[in-house]
C-alpha cells in the first residue's frame, strides 16, 4: 500500500471537511471493507443473511465460532442507528446465540458491542460480537470491580437519569411522584406486618362432633308431642 504525503493527507481531511453528509457516508462505504464484505467483493464465511444484516465468521476469532452480526447499511456507531434496525440486530444476535450453544455445544456466549474507540471498536462499521464460550478459555473480557463513593454514585445517577429521562420523554415529577407513591406503599406493608405480629391469633375453636342419632331417635324426634291428660280434666269437661 502506497503511503500518503503529508500534502496528499491535508488535501483529503479538508475535501473530508466540504463533504455533505451524504457524500461523507458514500465516502466511508467505500473505505470500509465490511461494506465491501456485504456487496460481496470481498470474500467472507456468511452464516446468516436477510435484508438487513449477515452475521460471518471473524477471521481472528477470540474463540472457534465466533459471528459478527452487521447491518447492511453503513452506521460507524450505535447512536446512528435507526431503533427498528437495532432492534433486529438484537433478536438476529440472540438467535445466533442459540445456534452456538446447540450446535458447538458452548457452555455460554458472550454478546457485546465495542461502541467507539475507546470502547475497543477497531472497524469504523457497527457490529455485534457474538462469542461462544467455555469454563476456562482465558478469553480476557473480564469486567473489574471498583469501589465508587456514595456521593458520586448518587450524582451519576441524578444526571444519567435526566437524560436519560429527556431522551424518553418522561417528567422529572412523574417519577418523584411514583418513587412516593412506591415508598408510601411499602411503609403501609410494614406496618401492617408489624401490627399483624403484635396480635397474637386466637386458637381455633374445636367443633363439637355431632353424636350420630340412630334410628328410633330419629323417629321419636318426627313424632308429634302427646299431651297427658288427668280424669279430673274430664271429669270438669262432663259438668
Amino acid at each position: 500500500m502506497v503511503e500518503m504525503s503529508k500534502q496528499d493527507m491535508e488535501s483529503m481531511q479538508e475535501k473530508i471537511k466540504n463533504m455533505s453528509p451524504e457524500e461523507l457516508k458514500q465516502f466511508q462505504k467505500q473505505q470500509c471493507i465490511f461494506c465491501h464484505i456485504i456487496s460481496g467483493k470481498v470474500a467472507s464465511k456468511k452464516v446468516y443473511d436477510d435484508k438487513h444484516c449477515i452475521a460471518v465468521l471473524d477471521i481472528n476469532p477470540a474463540n472457534p465460532g465466533h459471528v459478527l452480526v452487521i447491518p447492511k447499511e453503513h452506521y460507524p456507531i450505535m447512536p446512528l442507528i435507526p431503533d427498528d434496525i437495532i432492534q433486529h440486530l438484537g433478536i438476529v444476535s440472540k438467535a445466533i446465540s442459540h445456534v452456538l450453544l446447540k450446535t458447538l455445544k458452548a457452555e455460554g456466549t458472550t454478546i457485546f458491542v465495542a461502541n467507539g474507540v475507546a470502547a475497543g471498536q477497531r472497524a469504523q462499521h457497527f457490529m455485534i460480537h457474538v462469542i461462544p464460550r467455555k469454563e476456562g478459555d482465558k478469553i480476557g473480557l473480564e469486567i473489574p470491580e471498583t469501589k465508587i463513593a456514595k456521593n458520586i454514585l448518587d450524582e451519576l445517577q441524578a444526571r444519567i437519569r435526566k437524560k436519560a429521562n429527556e431522551l424518553f420523554g418522561i417528567k422529572e415529577e412523574e417519577i418523584k411522584k411514583e418513587e412516593k407513591k412506591k415508598e408510601k406503599e411499602k411503609e403501609e406493608k410494614i406496618e401492617r406486618e408489624e401490627k399483624k405480629e403484635e396480635k397474637p391469633e386466637k386458637p381455633a375453636k374445636k367443633k363439637a362432633k355431632k353424636k350420630k342419632k340412630s334410628k328410633k331417635e330419629k323417629k321419636q324426634e318426627e313424632e308429634p308431642v302427646k299431651e297427658e291428660v288427668s280424669l279430673d280434666a274430664i271429669a270438669e269437661l262432663l259438668k
